[in-house]
């Protein structure tokens, strides 16, 4: 259990009186401890968080890229080095099945590695002139301090994915995580200051959400928020942004379509489904919500879906054998999926799957499919974020499209089809930030995560998730 200070301000780790006990939602046990304010300290500790970051910014940003480079490498060392501990650590707190717990944790460590490159590639450039006595430079520089907030469901990669590239771009920054799954980011970022971070580089705070929130988008050296989270907080944090117009970074909900032509491997498209939907019991952004089949392989996919689904097995993640599902992150959630799954089968749907027997403590669902879904009910129109979707037939790709297209979230979308051109060519259509076309699993370093629509704004990874912490500064020279 870790018993290490959790808060860091200024290159100092330290604790708090008050606490928050975490625990792990397979079976209720105690965790470990995350140092806890009330909301007028969460205040206090965001603004000497935000004080140190600004103290600390002009260093940073004139530190060399190759020493940002070093830095952000030997952090990558660390985490990697003590992968298993986190690993476990992190199955425990947020439910993850171990294997997907060690691959999150690989995951981070490569963010940071990637950033640590991309920090040395030539950013700027020497515009050509139109008379002989000027030059035009255009150069980019860091933008200030950062805000990084991040939630429960994906805690060390969204915040590592956040983290690595405002530190490559020069950019100092106050972190807050999620209290509901904290400790294995917060270790994660203790490798950071192992490797050699300047103090108050890279800062930890605790507390009511909204408080320290507030308290950072108001603090005048802060110039960018990244957030990761619900597209309604997302909208209060867009709005606070505004303000002292601090520049929002924001990936919010999904509500990914999954479309299955009929061309399509529908066994191929099965192992995605369960990929896209069930990895990490569902509870992800991108995860396939809503899957659209086309007449001709609709019974055949359902059937083969519903087999593969009623073989899931279910419990702790670290379990031996491991699971195939964990729990949810708690009671609550648990409840939001089960009501959205009777409410879906009390309008008419046909429930497939569900069966399990669940554990006799923690917080489990039954992972299922619905067929017959009528399209005014939840499971049609929300992010379901638990084991559970609904099954949609379709006779023609523009019946498909105009449905998957339906929704104010653009986030992720994929597509099954045999003619890979015309898969391509329908992915194009939709609406999303994210597609996949024959592939489940589309997250990588080196390529631009984001949404569409109410799904956010900005993206994160790739050299433009670094170019969203710099500035452009453009300078003209007569000779």
């Amino acid at each position: 259990m870790p018993t290490q200070p959790t808060v860091l301000i200024d290159g100092r780790w330290t604790s708090r009186e008050a606490g928050l006990d975490v625990h792990d939602p397979a079976d209720g046990s105690l965790v470990g401890r995350l140092d806890w304010t009330g909301a007028e300290q969460a205040a206090a500790d965001a603004v000497a968080a935000a004080d140190a970051a600004a103290a600390a910014f002009a260093g940073w940003a004139g530190t060399g890229v190759r020493e940002r480079g070093r830095l952000l490498s030997a952090a990558a060392d660390l985490i990697e080095e003590r992968a298993d501990a986190l690993a476990e650590l992190l199955a425990r707190e947020a439910g993850k099945r171990l294997p997907e717990a060690r691959g999150e944790i690989a995951f981070s460590a490569e963010y940071f590695r990637w950033f640590a490159e991309q920090a040395r590639r030539p950013q700027g450039a020497v515009v050509q002139e139109e008379v002989a006595v000027r030059r035009h430079l255009v150069r980019r520089k860091p933008a200030g301090v950062v805000a990084s907030l991040t939630p429960w469901n994906f805690p060390c990669s969204i915040q590592a994915r956040k983290l690595a590239p405002a530190l490559a771009a020069g950019c100092t920054v106050v972190a807050r995580v999620s209290e509901k799954a904290p400790l294995a980011a917060t270790e994660m970022i203790r490798c950071l200051t192992d490797a050699g971070l300047p103090p108050g580089v890279v800062n930890l705070v605790h507390g009511p959400a909204p408080e320290a929130t507030e308290a950072l988008l108001a603090h005048r050296a802060v110039r960018v928020v990244s957030f990761t989270g619900s597209t309604r907080v997302g909208r209060l944090v867009m709005a606070q942004a505004a303000r002292r117009i601090v520049r929002p970074l924001l990936e919010l909900g999904g509500n990914a379509p999954f479309l299955v032509l009929d061309d399509a491997d529908v066994d191929a498209a099965v192992e995605g489904a369960v990929l896209a939907r069930f990895r990490n019991t569902g509870q992800s952004c991108i995860a396939a919500n809503r899957f659209f089949v086309q007449d001709g392989v609709h019974d055949e996919f359902v059937a083969k879906l519903a087999a593969r689904i009623e073989a899931m097995t279910v419990g702790s993640g670290l379990a031996d054998p491991c699971p195939d599902l964990g729990p949810v992150i708690d009671d609550e959630r648990a409840a939001a999926v089960r009501g959205l799954v009777d409410e879906a089968v009390a309008a008419g749907a046909q429930l497939h799957g569900g069966k399990q027997e669940l554990p006799g403590t923690g917080s489990y669902v039954a992972p299922c499919v619905l067929t017959g879904v009528p399209t005014d009910v939840g499971l049609a129109r929300e992010e379901v974020f638990g084991p559970a979707a609904g099954v949609f037939r379709f006779s023609t790709v523009d019946e498909a499209l105009t449905a998957a297209n339906a929704t104010e979230m653009g986030l992720a979308g994929y597509v099954y089809a045999g003619d890979l051109g015309a898969g391509w060519r329908i992915g194009e259509q939709l609406d999303v930030g994210i597609l996949g076309v024959n592939e489940a699993l589309p997250s990588v370093a080196f390529a631009p995560m984001g949404g569409t629509k109410q799904s956010g704004l900005g993206r994160e990874g790739a050299d433009v998730g670094l170019e969203e912490f710099t500035e452009v500064q453009y300078a003209a020279l007569t000779l």
